[in-house]
């Protein structure tokens, strides 16, 4: 069946796992087939993350959307000069999603031009690819997160809105979705309490931060040069998104490193070293 898109997407050039359904088998030679249960989904706002070809004329998508989290759908005849969809499968472009199907890879009915955000290029689209790249690598298919989605759509309606003066605010921005992602995974600790005693932090403690214990106070005979150090009065700055107070953005740079990295495993990001790279340029 082809996919269908309204007739008021807007003029945009395209952006650039398959797997098998089950076979439907009988309890017992006396019983009829039980079909695998059909999974729909319908107007489900949503963000395409990556797209690769499928055969000569469709689209493996994997959709990042507000209510059924990421999901791989199949576009069918998106690559067809003349299929609308053409114009609404965008990274960075919100849109609402229909689909329906069995299995790991569902069959996109229908999709929906949303609007409102200018095409990114640049410092904004390099850290739309980062985005997308950390949601790929740390989000497990079909986990809602709508408080992440909600942070997703906002960061990426800042990053259109504003291209040219991005580079002096870029930093809070990525750090802000950073610590939502994290938290909304359960990877961050709360950051103004010690994770042993739950005694609030003092603003004139150090501390480190383990991936899996969380706040703990900073023994210089224990802990020795090996960790990161951070002051109590950083963590509850970060805690906060108080980014005023001075440190606070560098401490948390810091911190957000050594947490994905913990997560993320050895594989490094790929679009993190190209925006150290910009940085440095």
């Amino acid at each position: 069946m082809e996919t269908q898109a309204m007739p008021n997407s807007p003029p945009a050039a395209p952006s650039a796992f398959m797997h098998a359904a089950p076979d439907a088998r009988a309890a017992s030679p006396r019983k009829r087939p039980v079909a695998a249960r059909i999974e729909r989904a319908h107007d489900e706002p949503a963000y395409v993350l990556h797209a690769h070809p499928w055969k000569e004329t469709s689209l493996i998508l994997d959709v990042f959307s507000r209510h059924h989290g990421r999901v791989a759908l199949v576009a069918k005849g998106a690559k067809r000069p003349t299929s609308q969809l053409r114009t609404v499968l965008l990274g960075f472009q919100p849109f609402t999603a229909s689909w329906s199907g069995r299995g790991e890879v569902r069959t996109l009915t229908r999709a929906e031009w949303s609007g409102g955000v200018a095409p990114l290029a640049g410092l904004p689209l390099l850290c739309g690819f980062y985005f997308n790249e950390l949601l790929v690598r740390l989000l497990a298919r079909e986990d809602a997160h709508e408080a992440l989605f909600d942070a997703y759509h906002a960061a990426v309606a800042q990053l259109g809105a504003d291209p040219h003066g991005l580079a002096a605010g870029v930093e809070p921005m990525l750090r802000r979705f950073e610590i939502s992602l994290l938290r909304e995974l359960g990877y961050l600790p709360p950051l103004d309490r010690e994770s042993q005693s739950d005694a609030r932090v003092n603003v004139e403690a150090r501390y480190r931060v383990d991936p899996q214990l969380g706040v703990l106070p900073w023994r210089a005979d224990q802990d020795g040069g090996a960790v990161s150090v951070y002051g109590g009065a950083h963590l509850l700055a970060i805690e906060s998104g108080d980014w005023s107070q001075p440190g606070a953005a560098r401490a948390a740079k810091t911190l957000m490193r050594e947490l994905l990295h913990y997560h993320l495993g050895t594989q490094p990001l790929r679009t993190r070293q190209l925006l150290i790279d910009l940085h440095q340029l």
